[in-house]
């Protein structure tokens, strides 16, 4: 009963990772719909853009077959990392419940926009990093901390 019980908690936090996504969205929706640009500060815009790629903008395509087979891939990635995370650790179904939040989020922008909307701007001068939104932050901190994870098992491993 308490393998069911845990991942039901998981499958809440990722409801709730992809609500608070959406919230964000229509929140910088709503804001720039007559604005291109709001300057936050040196280090951060709000500036609406529709991706059309994966993660930051990477293999945007606008031909409707590439734009289908990259969300066929999301979706099939997004129902294999569930997998993974039933059969995981309590810290690996946290990380798992961070990706897999943030990409139900953007999969659910590709259905609704036919793109994602990011919209956070970090930049230092000229350089402006890749314009992303808050379920990329949430997949990104998931990956870093597998990563982290990963890296750390391995040592324990090595030592032992």
């Amino acid at each position: 009963m308490k393998f069911i019980k845990e991942n039901y908690l998981f499958f809440i936090l990722i409801i709730i990772l992809f609500l608070v996504d959406r919230i964000a969205k229509i929140k910088a929706l709503e804001i720039l719909q007559d604005k291109e640009l709001i300057f936050i500060n040196d280090y951060l815009n709000i500036d609406l853009v529709f991706n059309t790629g994966i993660g930051f903008g990477l293999l945007s395509f606008n031909e409707g077959i590439y734009y289908n087979l990259i969300t066929l891939l999301i979706f099939s990635i997004i129902i294999v990392l569930f997998f993974f995370m039933l059969k995981s650790t309590l810290r690996e179904k946290l990380f798992f419940s961070l990706i897999i939040g943030g990409a139900i989020g953007n999969l659910y922008d590709r259905f609704i926009f036919q793109a994602v909307p990011d919209f956070i701007d970090l930049h230092f001068r000229e350089f402006h990093w890749f314009t992303f939104n808050i379920a990329d932050i949430f997949i990104s901190i998931g990956i870093i901390f597998m990563i982290i994870n990963e890296l750390t098992l391995k040592k324990l491993k090595n030592e032992n």
